[in-house]
């Protein structure tokens, strides 16, 4: 099975190979230089002064189309946003409140990074899935919404940085350094004769009042919560809700041996689609069915 780990090992030991060669004439062996091809794979971040946007454009128009379709259910369909899903615009003037509402508009700095977001991360079930075309116009349509273009503006790799978004000002660069201490590569003092000058005394320990134990939360219940009601608690996608019986309705008739193993190996069905284990692969299989059999015995 293939797994994006292994291009990201190899480059990481060439990277330190060369560094060591270059410091002290030391060659590991390990590795062989990245292609261009694997390094483009990884270099897809886009700055704000435009560096690594591709070329192409978006109206939008066009956006709406898009952003109804695959943005409103998560964020609303004026980007008010649903349920715990953010809001992607609003809030202008909250910033200063107790509770600042913070959004495209309101808060972010950089145009590049909303574009650059989309093209990674979203649709939230498919990420990666858009064409740079369809992340232009969701982009310029978010702007929209947030009155920073007007409905008929084209965005497009040549004037997306030209976008500036109202809080940009309001970010300054940190000018601390990344550490106080230099890293000692040669002649360094052995662990053993390094010794605590200085200590906090312990205090003694207070009382422990005892309290009740709290209730174990079943495994089944722990995992749906951790991993699965993201999208079933909404029904995104078409995930099905607990407690709702049109939604279950066809599909427990399959058994559950059918249920489970979509839930594991993924499913595209006719209302909807489900990622393999939800996109959390570091689930086992066993915890996977867990989720599945409490979602199926909340939902009678």
């Amino acid at each position: 099975m293939f797994s994006f780990h292994r291009p990201l090992v190899a480059f990481l030991v060439v990277l330190f190979a060369g560094a060591a060669s270059a410091d002290d004439g030391m060659h590991y062996g390990y590795g062989k230089a990245a292609t261009v091809e694997q390094i483009s794979g990884w270099d897809i971040d886009v700055r704000p002064d435009g560096t690594g946007l591709p070329p192409g454009e978006g109206s939008v128009e066009d956006g709406e189309y898009l952003y109804e379709d695959k943005c409103a259910e998560c964020h609303g369909s004026f980007g008010e946003g649903n349920n715990q899903f953010p809001a992607l615009a609003g809030g202008e003037g909250t910033l200063t409140d107790k509770r600042p509402h913070r959004t495209v508009g309101s808060y972010w700095p950089h145009t590049s990074t909303l574009w650059d977001y989309i093209h990674r991360a979203m649709p939230y079930t498919q990420p990666e899935s858009l064409s740079d075309n369809e992340v232009y116009a969701i982009t310029a349509y978010v702007l929209f919404l947030n009155d920073l273009v007007a409905d008929d503006f084209i965005l497009s790799q040549e004037n997306l940085v030209s976008v500036e978004l109202p809080n940009k000002p309001n970010f300054v660069a940190d000018s601390r350094p990344d550490t106080f201490n230099a890293r000692c590569m040669k002649d360094c003092k052995e662990p053993g004769s390094i010794q605590v000058v200085t200590s906090i005394e312990r205090q003694p320990a207070e009382a422990v009042v005892a309290k009740a134990a709290a209730q174990p939360v079943p495994a089944g219940e722990k995992i749906y919560r951790q991993a699965c009601g993201l999208c079933h608690d909404n029904g995104i996608t078409g995930a099905p809700k607990p407690h709702d019986q049109r939604d279950w309705r066809g599909r427990v008739d399959q058994g559950m041996d059918v249920l489970v193993r979509h839930a594991i190996e993924g499913f595209q069905g006719e209302n909807g689609i489900m990622l393999p284990k939800g996109g959390f692969s570091h689930l086992s299989d066993e915890e996977v069915a867990a989720a599945v059999n409490y979602m199926v015995g909340e939902s009678p």
